[in-house]
């Protein structure tokens, strides 16, 4: 057995395609699950704070260019007010 048949088994070239062809799978299924938003009517978002509560004070809030402007927010899809509120709220620390 010549030294290129030791190193390149077929079973070894198998494993290699094998964890070659399903990692691109794998990182796909992983990117799509983490591009998903919910709606804003699922997380019952509204323009208006609940008390204490919006979305300026929260660590899924990221802001616009100033402060007045709409941003954005990690958990809700679409624009989002900064006085605004919705069930995903969670305190900034």
């Amino acid at each position: 057995m010549s030294y290129f048949e030791k190193k390149f088994s077929r079973r070894k070239m198998i494993k290699f395609m094998v964890i070659g062809a399903t990692f691109p799978i794998v990182n796909s299924i992983v990117d799509q699950a983490q591009a998903a938003k919910a709606s804003k009517g699922l997380m019952k978002y509204r323009d208006e704070p609940n008390g204490e509560e919006q979305c300026s004070n929260c660590m899924q809030f990221v802001p616009g260019k100033t402060p007045e402007t709409k941003g954005e927010c990690k958990v809700v899809e679409g624009s989002v007010s900064p006085q605004g509120w919705c069930t995903a709220y969670a305190k900034k620390t």
